[in-house]
């Protein structure tokens, strides 16, 4: 679940106040609490010749409004869930993950390094399109974007040595084909999860393409610190670059551009169940209609 209009949820911080103060003014005593003192008041209604707020769920009566209010805001919050119906062309600000499986990764420990480093993407990613490419002297595609990039995590799973014959590695190939994925999208990102081999000329005019073309290039090293050829890349392609152990300025990347998104694409991607939220306020407003003695 998301919110489409998180900055509503402002507002929940002045009804908290108006809680406060109600709080404070103390009981309702039929306007008797402005001219007597609280001494007196108190007296009164030991007496039983005053109603003071009543008792039991009667004393959060004069809260209900308030309530009714604050379920209003969340409502204005847009909070939403994906729409497994969502229209193929809302696919905006996709992003691509494309893993080296060049022998220098898939026959060794960093293989389980790219498989995490992945999976750790589709986590982050929520809300987004993923596809994802697999590359070593070819590179293949294996999903085109897609809302539900969970569908991902069972190909990315069984990757293993025998996945890919190839046995040099051209990112350049990767970047060429996610380029064709990506064509059209105002924003979009290109994750390379690679030990920075094959990282060449060829590559880094493909990265200055893609640049130009509206595409963000970010890397995950498998190889330890991150490799200066991958950073050499994410610089043409105005990314970020860091280690699989410690994502996290390629995941505040990613963030930063999905904040850039089309409002118009998001909502036809969720179902905005603010407008259920209502019934809740009118429930908070129904005390205020009961008959008075």
């Amino acid at each position: 679940m998301i919110l489409l209009r998180p900055y509503w949820l402002l507002a929940l911080l002045a009804l908290a106040a108006l809680a406060v103060l109600r709080w404070r003014r103390g009981p309702d005593a039929g306007g008797w609490e402005a001219v007597l003192s609280p001494v007196m008041l108190a007296g009164l209604a030991a007496l039983g010749q005053l109603g003071t707020g009543g008792k039991g769920a009667a004393r959060f009566l004069p809260y209900a409004p308030i309530a009714g209010a604050a379920a209003l805001v969340v409502g204005l919050a847009g909070p939403a869930v994906p729409r497994a119906d969502a229209p193929v062309f809302a696919q905006s600000d996709a992003v691509v993950i494309a893993i080296d499986m060049s022998p220098s990764v898939a026959e060794g420990p960093a293989l389980e390094d790219a498989q995490a480093a992945a999976a750790g993407l589709l986590g982050a990613l929520a809300g987004r399109p993923v596809g994802l490419i697999l590359y070593a002297g070819e590179a293949y595609s294996v999903a085109a974007p897609t809302a539900d990039p969970a569908t991902l995590e069972s190909q990315i799973a069984v990757l293993s040595p025998e996945t890919m014959p190839d046995e040099s590695s051209r990112p350049a190939a990767a970047m060429a084909m996610a380029g064709q994925m990506l064509a059209g999208l105002k924003r979009a990102d290109l994750v390379l999860i690679s030990d920075g081999g094959g990282i060449d000329d060829a590559a880094l005019a493909e990265a200055a393409r893609l640049q130009a073309a509206g595409v963000r290039i970010s890397a995950l090293s498998v190889a330890g610190n991150p490799a200066s050829d991958l950073s050499r890349l994410a610089l043409v392609a105005d990314g970020a670059v860091s280690g699989h152990e410690a994502p996290a300025p390629v995941v505040r990347a990613l963030a930063g551009s999905g904040r850039e998104r089309d409002a118009a694409m998001t909502a036809l991607q969720y179902r905005d169940l603010g407008p259920f939220f209502v019934l809740f306020a009118l429930l908070g407003l129904l005390p205020q209609l009961r008959r008075q003695a």
